[in-house]
């Protein structure tokens, strides 16, 4: 069996799966039952000072797709409403009783090196493993000069962090916000303070819908809304290609990375690892379907690392990184052309309608004595994968690939008007 004990900036856990600081790890009896289901590690529900913010009611707004009904969570809550005290209290009690599980600690307090001075002397004492600097909430602290307000905002990243660093033994991640066009400034900005590793991604500003009766945005809070923080499913792709750009950034090498957004299941957890995460972090699929998901993760994640020959974390780790290459890097020589199984076609005729419509006219319906029949026209098809994804019957339409052994990359294909440019001299040159 694989083997799924992390070291993550020295924070030991027995596996990569984290619950992520939100309303699962807001109390004790919450994270008490995480651990006693094999949860490797948690982060606390962002701590703040006294007195405790104030949350409204109603807090959550969801968008639903083909029967997902949490394709997507918005959320307009903040950080815990509970007394600083209490919880500082709860982390000691269950640190003490789950010594072998990671007790990592999230803060948000206002942006003065004795605000984070003092937070972080009094989580110290509790024994929790480490702390993450919220600097992503992109509601309601934002505007108080908190959370994103800071991540966006790459000197205070570096200046805070810095200062964490000098007040604390704690290893101290630094979780970014995706609300940001270059995710790669905050992330060095961290590094440069000193942080042991990132988190990321934090939610996506977002309005989830309106209700089209009472003309409010959704969660509506007595007939007004107001933007939140988006996750789920739908957020995946963005984190993948975020923690990706930092974990192959040659100025990040060696900085531990943890993977947040939209992981619900093994698969989704491998593909952040493959893409250089050291470990995971999940909340929308536990409020969705309990904190039991851990034992399919657990379990799903070391089977397919063992039909992989993949016998740690480590192993895994950054294994599609060199595969993940800028867009003039690729085979402009490979082709693929759409393969119909007639066998297994149910004649819906969704592939030739996208094809039709809005690609390539590649997909000909055949009308004959029997049921109309689809064929691709293989000097059309460009190989978009377009009916390959629309088609609802899995294994009906594959994508073949025509050529072998040929390499054409944008930086030498004859159709790039700087591959026969001179090189621009240089200074020496012009003197």
């Amino acid at each position: 069996m694989a083997d799924l004990r992390t070291s993550f900036a020295g924070i030991r856990a027995p596996n990569p799966f984290f619950l992520a600081s939100a309303p699962p790890t807001d109390k004790a009896y919450n994270v008490e039952r995480a651990f006693r289901a094999g949860w490797g590690g948690v982060v606390w529900k962002t701590l703040g000072e006294d007195p405790p913010v104030v949350n409204a009611s109603s807090r959550y707004g969801a968008l639903g797709f083909q029967g997902e009904r949490l394709a997507g969570l918005s959320n307009i809550e903040l950080i815990t409403d509970r007394p600083l005290e209490l919880n500082l209290r709860e982390i000691t009690a269950v640190k003490r009783n789950w010594p072998d599980r990671a007790m990592i600690v999230s803060l948000m307090v206002p942006c003065t090196e004795s605000s984070w001075q003092a937070i972080l002397a009094r989580v110290e004492e509790t024994g929790a493993d480490g702390v993450e600097l919220n600097f992503g909430c992109p509601h309601g602290m934002s505007e108080r000069g908190m959370g994103a307000a800071v991540g966006q905002v790459p000197e205070y990243v570096e200046m805070v962090t810095r200062w964490c660093k000098q007040h604390t033994r704690m290893p101290v991640i630094v979780k970014l916000t995706p609300n940001i066009t270059d995710i790669l400034i905050p992330a060095r900005a961290a590094r440069a303070g000193g942080a042991d590793g990132v988190a990321l991604i934090n939610t996506i500003q977002s309005i989830v819908g309106v209700d089209l009766d009472s003309i409010a945005p959704l969660p509506a809070v007595d007939g007004l809304g107001t933007h939140g923080g988006y996750c789920g499913p739908a957020v995946k792709p963005i984190a993948l290609r975020m923690v990706a750009d930092i974990a192959r950034d040659p100025a990040m090498a060696g900085l531990p990375i943890s993977g947040i957004g939209g992981i619900a299941t093994w698969r989704d957890a491998a593909e952040f690892i493959a893409l250089g995460a050291g470990m995971v972090q999940i909340c929308t699929a536990a409020m969705h379907y309990g904190f039991r998901i851990i034992d399919d993760l657990t379990d799903g994640l070391a089977n397919w690392m063992d039909s992989k020959h993949h016998a740690t974390i480590a192993d895994l780790r950054g294994r599609a990184l060199g595969n993940y290459v800028p867009w003039h890097d690729l085979n402009l020589a490979w082709k693929t052309i759409a393969r119909i199984d007639q066998a297994s076609c149910i004649g819906c005729g969704l592939c030739h309608i996208a094809c039709e419509d809005t690609a390539h006219q590649a997909i000909v319906a055949r009308r004959g004595d029997g049921p109309r029949t689809y064929e691709v026209i293989e000097a059309e098809c460009v190989g978009c994968n377009l009916c390959h994804h629309i088609c609802p019957v899995t294994g009906c339409i594959t994508m073949q690939p025509q050529t072998a052994g040929l390499r054409q990359t944008w930086q030498d294909h004859p159709n790039n008007p700087l591959r026969h440019t001179p090189a621009v001299p240089n200074a020496e040159a012009l003197t």
